[in-house]
């Protein structure tokens, strides 16, 4: 249980530079060490995201780089969708949410490296028409997010960006909005009775301390570009790694 309190502690550093919770990679790590997929895995993953990207966020509100007004249609919609996933979540198969997690990181993580050398966005869309989109994108995104026990923030990151924030501006406000949608996805697996309190004990003490430490050097140290090609490569590095052992078998491999 150290050597996971350990792991943990490094993504959460890793993540909150980024502006993401960490559950894409808490929850393949959980299923790594043994823990079961629906009933300790993904609601675990949800907590620890949420409350590592509210550390992250909290630092991000006192450098003043979180576009509250912006983050509030997205988070609405999100935190609406998220406990309807979460419900739906012991319905659907093991193997079916695992590869829908895969093709989630897959997506996302191509689209980071290919735009990670573009030049960062000059203008934001009108508000109407980025509440509009962010707004509508919540809803899928929350969704999936209680659905798969993740926070949405590797879509809401590409998502924000698209609509013209820069790249450190998207990360920092992707971690408030992610925020709300892994905690009310949480809230949907609790009632379902799915959690593990010493799990989630060590969890939540590793996440605190890594987040912090990595808020204060994506905003003091790294490049947007760093940031976008640190981002994509994790995400297909883990995309392969957690559908492998279904779609290995199946190609032949």
């Amino acid at each position: 249980m150290v050597a996971l309190s350990l792991v943990i502690l490094v993504l959460a550093f890793l993540f909150s530079m980024l502006g993401l919770g960490g559950a894409m990679l808490y929850i393949p790590v959980f299923t790594w060490f043994g823990l079961g997929l629906k009933t300790v895995a993904i609601p675990t993953g949800l907590l620890l995201n949420g409350v590592t990207a509210l550390s992250a966020a909290i630092y991000f509100l006192r450098a003043r780089m979180v576009d509250v007004r912006g983050a509030i249609p997205m988070i609405a919609t999100s935190v609406i969708a998220a406990p309807v996933g979460a419900m739906l979540t012991r319905h659907v198969q093991t193997d079916v949410l695992k590869l829908l997690f895969s093709l989630g990181m897959l997506v996302a993580g191509t689209i980071m490296v290919v735009r990670s050398s573009s030049p960062e966005p000059t203008a934001l869309l009108p508000f109407g028409k980025r509440a509009l989109l962010t707004g509508t994108a919540g809803l899928f995104i929350g969704f999936l997010a209680g659905l798969l026990g993740i926070g949405g923030g590797f879509l809401f990151v590409p998502m924000l960006i698209a609509v013209g924030y820069p790249t450190k501006s998207a990360a920092a406000t992707s971690a408030f909005a992610v925020t709300f949608s892994s905690f009310s996805g949480f809230a949907g697996h609790v009632a379902e009775g799915q959690y593990d309190w010493r799990v989630m004990g060590l969890g939540l003490i590793a996440v605190i301390v890594g987040s912090q430490v990595g808020a204060k050097v994506m905003k003091e140290k790294m490049k947007a570009r760093w940031i976008k090609e640190l981002f994509g490569v994790l995400l297909l590095g883990v995309a392969v790694k957690f559908s492998w052992p279904i779609l290995g078998p199946l190609l032949g491999l």
